[in-house]
């Protein structure tokens, strides 16, 4: 049976340690049964029958080329958090990008809500995955927060570092902070912060598979971002069982819902510290998140998004499948018949 061959065009680097390549790994692999599938950071004019691509802005050229070289061919474009809640407001070539793709994915609900009604149509929620994993908490009477998110203004990590702040007279409590600065100065704020503050450590970069067990060993996640398209790491705490904290932003509603009541404002970092405080103290209010975050963690399971994404690939190659069929017909009735008599 013939594989179509399919491209999945991601901003990160091959190795890069952020949720773009953990999406694009996943997802090819998830496809490799089906289709004969690479990874790369741009489409180079190579022959394919679908391309997928990871991010408006970052992948707006090779959506664009592959739109006018390939016209009628499966063209999917996946939506970050930047491209929803930022670029496309900004940037034309976000827009045009978004024109171009004959599918739209949008990473949870509440992103649909971002789009324009002319490409809303094109447009499907596939949410992302973990596997699971138990949760192995520490019983030591202290109460240990983890955030997890490289260091850059978007992710907000100068909230959480002011929160330890706020808490430093609170001995029961452990923050650790894991990710790569990727603005040098807030990699400076880190170090001061856990210099001044002995119960906020920051880890640094650390591989995806530590920072999972980190996350399930700890009594809660802390989630401070400004703008998600639905955060890998809030799923991978949900199927930890480990409750969340959380900026109250569209990312983080449309995976944990409305009614979820670990919410904080965004940037607020005495709000937060006062709901690490109540986490802490109030045993009966971490179990309802817990309960609350135990609730929805079945929809975040690998079987839904392979299907999710599988489902996709079959309406990108039956568009292509479609114009080739059309194009076999089209030669068959130009071409004049053949008569059977000598």
């Amino acid at each position: 049976m013939h594989k179509p061959s399919v491209l999945i065009v991601s901003p990160a680097k091959p190795g890069a340690n952020n949720g773009n390549s953990h999406t694009a790994a996943r997802w090819q692999r998830f496809l490799a049964p089906l289709a004969r599938v690479q990874v790369a950071l741009r489409w180079e004019h190579q022959p394919i029958d679908a391309l997928i691509a990871l991010h408006a802005r970052r992948s707006a050229e090779s959506v664009i080329d592959f739109a006018a070289r390939c016209p009628g061919q499966g063209l999917a474009l996946v939506l970050t958090g930047t491209d929803l809640y930022r670029d496309l407001d900004t940037d034309a070539l976000a827009r045009h990008a978004l024109q171009c793709a004959s599918r739209l994915v949008v990473l949870q609900p509440q992103g649909l809500m971002r789009l324009a009604p002319e490409v809303a149509g094109r447009a499907r929620v596939i949410e992302q995955s973990a596997t699971r994993m138990a949760h192995r908490a520490v019983q030591d009477g202290r109460t240990r927060f983890v955030a997890v998110g490289h260091l850059r203004e978007v992710k907000d990590p100068l909230t959480l570092m002011q929160a330890a702040r706020l808490l430093a007279g609170e001995a029961n409590l452990l923050i650790e902070h894991i990710g790569a600065a990727l603005e040098p100065e807030l990699g400076e704020a880190a170090r001061a912060t856990a210099a001044e503050c002995s119960l906020y450590d920051w880890a640094g970069a650390l591989p995806a598979r530590v920072a999972r067990r980190r996350i399930a060993a700890s009594d809660a996640l802390v989630h401070m971002s400004r703008m998600e398209g639905g955060a890998n790491v809030v799923i991978e705490a949900l199927r930890s069982g480990t409750p969340v904290l959380a900026s109250r932003i569209d990312g983080n509603l449309g995976l944990l819902g409305a009614d979820y009541d670990g919410y904080f404002p965004c940037g607020d970092a005495g709000s937060l510290a006062a709901l690490m405080r109540r986490f802490a103290r109030e045993s009966a209010f971490a179990e309802h998140l817990r309960a609350q975050c135990q609730a929805r963690e079945a929809r975040f399971a690998p079987a839904l998004e392979r299907a999710a994404v599988r489902r996709l690939l079959a309406e990108l190659t039956a568009a292509r499948d479609a114009d080739a069929g059309i194009a076999s017909l089209t030669e068959s009735s130009a071409s004049p018949p053949t008569d059977p008599t000598p």
